[in-house]
């Protein structure tokens, strides 16, 4: 799943934004240059229209976790961006290829119900089972596990409950693919895992095309250059010093002109990248044009003549003339230069290598597939023995590598926490699956998950969740099979690993909403009371926080009450104890749980100082102040996981304050620098944190180094955080803020990422 719907315009914008996006597909369908971008963009023509239509129509309703009519919250649709659903299934459309082959090896129409109906046969159960034991196929959509899981209880003896579940499948057997697709090999393990598979990194290198402007260099050091050596050469017979003209040209000086004047003519029709020896006032152009006009016999005029001149003097001046020591040495330079391999050989080359390794899967080592070009290429390809691969391909091929997350972070195959939450559905796949004893079924378990993973997250309304895995009703079909505790331990020690990679690697960012979706299905795995909350989108806000988030921020007040953290941020988690007690009272004597803390809600409102959540600042403000109370899953991570990230809280700080640095020197002349100060009060946030985790001794050492640290930055940074950080250092020392978050007559403040009134303080220019 991927996090657009907490990225996007309010409900109320949603056929606006729709229109925008058609509008922005359309053009590009009419003007780009590549094919295959335009047929992209025309995809997106279809979809979008598939969006404006269902909303007119009344048949998809946006916000909803069922927005498609007639179809329940299982079916996975199609979603654009922004979590618009299309009214499209992505299960259904046209039959696919194999589903064609399967059909007419079956003897059956080719039609989905038809299909379905075969699968239920002994025959059809028969192939399944193979599948099942082979592991020969993949599973695209999370719909294409269904019959499998049929096939799978049958022959357990479960015949009720994979009846149970054919009663839910049939209604949709003719529009949904509930088959997977075949595939050469099982698919791998998970211990290891990988960005991209070998056959992605090829199909990107197959899309490189040689560069325009690079190519055009290449051929005018390789061409024209040289053609105009030879026409200036031709020229100085004629002259004395660079004055040109003042011999008259002979008969062969003439004949020999016009054999120039020829190859010019097959050059120009067989090179055609470099145009500038078409260009009227380059020297080239000068050159042959008044060659060809001595050839034919016509004196040149005056101001040709001037021309001719100026151009022959302003060569010689600059390289030499033809055949002297500093033109020859520039053109063995040049000629250099030009005979490097381009790119996109290059990248031709590395794509025979991939070609030999196994596609669906990503590369065990990476380094035979990034050396030099070897004397063999060199004798097949032509291309110069020692020739580097360029680090555009290089990085390409690396991210292949299929090895332990912990060892890709460390390389920079994974360089951000959002690419992390890409590659975690593979961990937590092999994780879940570790819970069903049955090799067959622990296989499809983990190739469903994979493809539950890649469902795109709908845009939702009113506190509506996303649909979780063990909603589908071939998951709840098996559910029975898991082994609980030996899963809880496996579940829980792969959550620990990966929160600590996440918050060891990436210090100073927020958890990505898809990481924290893995870690969340983790949490629930291992039966731990460990609420994960989301980033919530300001301009999608409606003023309401689940009851988790109320649970996060008392299991904060665990970890961090009367620390540096709750001082700083002026929080009495004393205050919010009681308030959980109290919610958690009300509600026993209600009889229900409600989905919302109105009194979490009422606190966050009141901390950031607005009187409602109307404006996107306003909204900013109260969801910053939940993530302040919560810590946005540290302290939870921290608290309730166990997480224990090296080398420790004060390296973590100082990580954490090297973000801000480098995030503050980009605010200087930006002329939108709202977001990139949100940022960096996030990562002062985290930095906080890990100093409020510090012994004593560790907390003066790092507030000590702070200083050292502006100073490696541009002047700017350090004139524009002293406030910040003579704030840090006030509260580090006992004092406090003003009710305003400032203290000192505003030279020390507490730094927050939202202003809602008027300009963040941090945007103002620095007094020099």
């Amino acid at each position: 799943m991927n996090d657009d719907a907490e990225q996007q315009l309010p409900f109320t914008s949603g056929p606006p934004y729709a229109q925008a996006q058609l509008a922005r597909a359309f053009g590009t369908a009419l003007t780009h240059e590549d094919a295959a971008t335009r047929r992209r963009a025309e995809e997106r023509i279809r979809r979008w229209r598939s969006v404006l239509d269902g909303v007119a129509t009344g048949r998809l309703a946006v916000g909803s976790r069922t927005p498609v009519a007639g179809l329940p919250a299982w079916v996975t649709p199609e979603v654009v961006r922004g979590g618009f659903a299309t009214g499209v299934a992505s299960a259904g459309g046209p039959l696919l290829p194999h589903e064609r082959d399967a059909a007419r090896r079956a003897g059956v129409p080719a039609d989905r119900r038809a299909l379905f109906a075969y699968s239920l046969t002994e025959a059809g159960l028969a192939g399944l089972c193979r599948l099942l034991d082979d592991g020969c196929y993949d599973i695209a959509v999370p719909e294409e596990a269904a019959l499998l899981t049929v096939a799978w209880l049958v022959r357990s003896g479960q015949v009720a409950e994979a009846l149970e579940l054919v009663d839910v499948l049939e209604p949709f057997a003719g529009r949904l693919r509930f088959t997977p697709r075949p595939a050469a090999a099982p698919a791998p393990g998970a211990s290891a895992v990988h960005r991209r598979t070998v056959a992605e990194a090829g199909q990107s290198l197959a899309r490189r095309r040689p560069h325009a402007a690079v190519e055009a260099q290449r051929e005018a050091l390789t061409v024209w250059q040289p053609f105009a050596d030879e026409l200036l050469a031709h020229w100085l017979e004629t002259a004395e010093g660079d004055r040109v003209l003042v011999r008259t040209p002979g008969e062969d000086w003439l004949a020999r002109g016009a054999v120039l004047l020829d190859r010019h003519r097959q050059l120009a029709a067989a090179h055609t990248r470099c145009g500038k020896h078409r260009k009227p006032k380059e020297n080239l152009a000068i050159l042959r044009a008044s060659l060809e006009t001595t050839v034919a016999g016509r004196p040149l005029d005056a101001r040709r003549l001037g021309l001719l001149r100026h151009a022959v003097s302003s060569m010689v001046r600059r390289r030499g003339a033809p055949g002297s020591v500093p033109h020859t040495a520039l053109r063995a330079r040049q000629a250099a230069e030009a005979a490097l391999p381009s790119h996109h050989a290059l990248a031709q080359l590395v794509l025979r290598r991939l070609g030999g390794l196994p596609q669906e899967v990503g590369a065990a080592d990476v380094a035979p597939l990034v050396v030099a070009v070897t004397e063999e290429e060199h004798r097949e390809a032509g291309l110069p023995v020692g020739a580097a691969v360029p680090a555009a391909i290089r990085q390409l091929v690396e991210s292949t590598l299929s090895a332990p997350v912990g060892t890709l972070i460390e390389r920079g195959v994974v360089p951000s926490a959002e690419v992390l939450a890409e590659l975690v559905p593979q961990l937590v796949a092999a994780t879940t699956a570790q819970a069903y004893p049955d090799a067959a079924l622990r296989r499809l378990m983990a190739a469903h998950y994979r493809a539950f993973a890649r469902r795109r997250s709908l845009l939702l309304l009113n506190l509506e969740r996303q649909v979780r895995v063990e909603e589908l009703p071939w998951v709840r079909a098996v559910a029975g099979q898991r082994a609980a505790d030996a899963a809880q331990e496996e579940a829980l020690t792969t959550l620990r690993h990966l929160g600590e990679l996440a918050v060891q690697g990436f210090p100073g960012t927020l958890l990505p909403n898809p990481l924290i979706r893995e870690l969340g299905s983790l949490a629930r795995q291992a039966d731990l009371d460990a609420p994960l909350v989301e980033e919530l989108a300001a301009d999608i806000f409606m003023g309401t926080f689940s009851r988790k988030f109320l649970t996060a921020a008392r299991i904060a007040g665990e970890l961090l009450g009367g620390t540096l953290y709750a001082r700083y941020y002026g929080i009495d988690y004393a205050a919010l104890r009681n308030l959980a007690i109290v919610e958690t009272s009300t509600a026993l004597v209600r009889d229900y749980q409600p989905r919302t803390s109105p009194g979490f809600a009422r606190l966050c409102t009141e901390r950031a100082g607005v009187s409602g959540h109307g404006s996107v600042a306003e909204c900013g403000a109260v969801i910053e102040q939940a993530q302040i109370l919560t810590t946005h899953n540290l302290a939870t991570l921290v608290g309730r996981v166990g997480i224990a990230p090296e080398p420790g809280p004060a390296d973590l700080a100082r990580r954490c304050f090297r973000t801000v640095c480098r995030l503050t020197a980009r605010v200087q002349h930006h002329p939108r620098p709202l977001a990139t100060i949100k940022d960096a009060a996030y990562a002062w946030r985290h930095l906080v944190f890990h100093l409020a985790l510090c012994d004593p001794g560790e907390q003066a050492r790092v507030l000590a180094w702070l200083d050292e640290e502006t100073a490696r930055h541009p002047w700017h940074v350090a004139a524009r955080l002293a406030p910040a950080v003579a704030g840090l250092r006030l509260v580090a020392d006992g004092g406090g803020f003003g009710p305003d978050g400032t203290a000192r007559g505003g030279r020390a403040r507490r730094f927050l990422g939202w202003s809602a009134r008027g300009r963040h303080w941090l945007s103002a220019p620095p007094a020099v």
